[in-house]
């Protein structure tokens, strides 16, 4: 269903642009035609990026994923940036038309080519530039953000206990073992006393992907390792053949539970509550199961990979939770409607009285494309508010 309404959507965008950038810039004949033929190949070829690694498999998808995805992100700030010059299209075109003489009020054929087509290429160059940019961002290195949170029941033991965040790696047909292996090396420089990782590995079976996914067993930190699922997890066929194998790597699985970080006599609970598509496979969120036996006189840190998750957490009287999911927006303006479904887009907020840091992650989904969202390895630095 994602996919239909997914691919309908797509194919709007496409006839939009048929109509400014083939239509109206073309007389009727055979340059309209391959151009349209063009375009027709096109969305053609990003709706079997969209279900190929499905049907072929994640290594045989990577030869026709790249070129789909990219048109992809350019399809979509095609149809924005058409939609952003077309009131100076029709602005232009009307003060043509009032500067003539009685005589020129004709429609011209020429003069619309004309603007169309200057129209045309000032939004494909706005563009090819902002996809430039945006995939020079999606491909580098993320970013290191080191983020201090006060935790009011928080033993003075734990102050600078350090947590590395991270989510939405995103391993498939466009991101592989090369960027396990940045983000490992990334994380183990900071040198955290505990890493979280918040769900969105993987979008593929183990046996396609788990190679990409090896080097986490490189990961060092003082406490260990920990995931929960997020909803990429359950789209593949089965999601515990993934879980065993973190396990293997040395990943710690917070299956709805929770386990107890000590330093001496001092501790703090660290939770972990499954994504909500784990409704889909009898896996729910339950958030009774991964805060039983928590100390309520100690804080409680939740992970669980969408924000959304915030509002039951501080129901529970959770301290901090971990998310990630949103992916800062990824493509600008699509933060605007993330932020619609989530009650954060990115860093440190307050929900009541729990506090919810969002990582905008260290992958992408679909475009490997990012705009006014760079990706990111979050470091956050624990302190305590007692005396």
């Amino acid at each position: 269903m994602f996919i239909v309404v997914l691919g309908s959507i797509l194919g709007l965008m496409h006839l939009y642009v048929w109509k400014r950038m083939v239509k109206d810039t073309t007389r009727p004949g055979r340059t309209r035609w391959l151009l349209t033929i063009v375009l027709l190949a096109a969305f053609a070829l990003l709706l079997g990026t969209l279900v190929g690694p499905r049907v072929f498999g994640i290594p045989e998808a990577g030869w026709f994923a790249w070129p789909g995805y990219f048109w992809f992100g350019l399809i979509v700030y095609l149809f924005l940036t058409l939609l952003v010059v077309e009131p100076i299209r029709l602005a232009l075109r009307g003060w043509v038309k009032r500067g003539q003489s009685s005589e020129e009020q004709a429609p011209s054929v020429q003069r619309r080519i004309f603007l169309a087509r200057a129209g045309a290429v000032a939004a494909g160059a706005a563009a090819v530039g902002l996809v430039g940019t945006g995939a020079a961002t999606a491909l580098g290195p993320p970013k290191v953000l080191r983020v201090p949170v006060r935790l009011s029941r928080l033993d003075p033991t734990f102050d600078g206990f350090r947590i590395a965040v991270v989510s939405d790696i995103h391993l498939g047909p466009l991101l592989g073992r090369a960027h396990t292996e940045r983000i490992v090396r990334m994380i183990n420089e900071t040198e955290p006393d505990l890493v979280a990782v918040v769900g969105d590995l993987v979008d593929g079976t183990v046996e396609e992907l788990g190679s990409a996914a090896a080097p986490l067993r490189d990961l060092h930190s003082r406490e260990g390792s920990f995931f929960v699922t997020g909803n990429h997890e359950y789209f593949v066929e089965q999601t515990a053949p993934w879980l065993r194998e973190l396990e293997r790597l040395g990943l710690q699985v917070l299956d709805n539970e929770n386990t107890r970080i000590r330093r001496g006599t001092a501790a703090f609970d660290l939770a972990g509550i499954n994504d909500p598509a784990g409704e889909s496979r009898s896996d729910p969120p339950d958030f009774d199961r991964a805060l039983a036996g928590v100390d309520p006189a100690g804080p409680t840190i939740l992970l669980a990979h969408q924000p959304v998750q915030v509002q039951q957490a501080a129901e529970r009287g959770v301290d901090l939770q971990l998310s990630g999911h949103t992916h800062g927006g990824q493509m600008w303006p699509f933060h605007y409607v993330v932020s619609l479904a989530q009650p954060a887009l990115a860093g440190l907020s307050t929900v009541q009285n729990t506090q919810l840091y969002v990582t905008r992650g260290a992958g992408f989904w679909g475009p490997p494309v990012r705009v006014g969202a760079p990706p990111d390895i979050s470091v956050l630095a624990l302190q305590s508010d007692r005396p």
